[in-house]
């Protein structure tokens, strides 16, 4: 079985990030960068499927500049086989991102495909459900547990009302949520082994895809800042404060 994870390259979750004093974007000036998590758990699980016998091999592919190899061997020191980048401009919308991936499904025909549920940057969480629309495989998303049965794969689902296993055929899409598995960190040895393993680069303009955007960034801006918090002395005088300043009660 040949399993494909789409990772994407964002700013590490442990760093605060900053926007531009234009509020343009988000600034990225020396800031460090990582595979998204949820992407990280997609790499972690494919591993796993490999280390228990029944992935044979798995590609690592990610859409961006020359800075995503980073990422790329990142993965390939945590286990996966080869790695592919599609040189791309880095803020393409969801939707031309599975168009590419689509590409890259028709040609490495994976019997699995799974990705992170969404990216922190941008939140969308539209990737992986716009791909199994475009290739028309099964999807299973928000995955808690993946098992392969046979020509199967069960996925358990995290929804609002607890939990949700779907019988998928395979070739098929998984979306990876936080509970599906805890990533390793790679070893020293296996970070050395990783820059021999084969990264191919290509082109997004091979594809004759139209990567034109269908969405803009208008404005990018901080949270607002959290007012100090107040100390009541009575239950009437918090009930008439978030009744009448909060105005969350009627």
């Amino acid at each position: 079985m040949k399993v494909l994870v789409p990772i994407k390259r964002v700013i590490d979750y442990n760093v605060k990030a900053r926007v531009k004093p234009d509020n343009s974007d988000v600034d990225l000036a020396n800031v460090k960068m990582a595979i998204n998590p949820f992407c990280e758990i997609a790499v972690e699980e494919a591993v796993r499927l490999k280390e228990a016998g029944t992935a044979t091999e798995i590609v690592v592919v990610s859409i961006g500049d020359k800075s995503c190899q980073e990422q790329l061997r990142t993965a390939l020191a945590l286990g996966a086989d080869r790695a592919i980048q599609i040189e791309a401009d880095t803020n393409l919308d969801s939707l031309n991102i599975a168009k590419l991936l689509q590409k890259v499904v028709e040609e490495e025909s994976p019997q699995l495909v799974i990705l992170g549920k969404q990216a922190i940057d941008s939140d969308n969480n539209q990737t992986g459900q716009m791909l199994a629309a475009l290739t028309g495989m099964a999807q299973g998303t928000f995955a808690s547990e993946v098992k392969i049965e046979g020509d199967k794969v069960n996925v358990t689902r995290e929804i609002d009302g607890g939990l949700q296993t779907v019988a998928l055929n395979l070739p098929a899409i998984v979306t990876t949520d936080l509970r599906l598995n805890e990533p390793r960190y790679a070893s020293l040895p296996n970070i050395m082994k990783a820059k021999r393993k084969p990264l191919a680069v290509k082109s997004a303009a091979d594809f004759g895809i139209d990567l034109s955007a269908r969405t803009k960034l208008l404005k990018v801006t901080p949270p607002a800042e959290r007012q100090a918090g107040i100390i009541v002395e009575t239950v009437d005088e918090l009930i008439e404060k978030l009744k009448n300043e909060a105005k969350v009660i009627s």
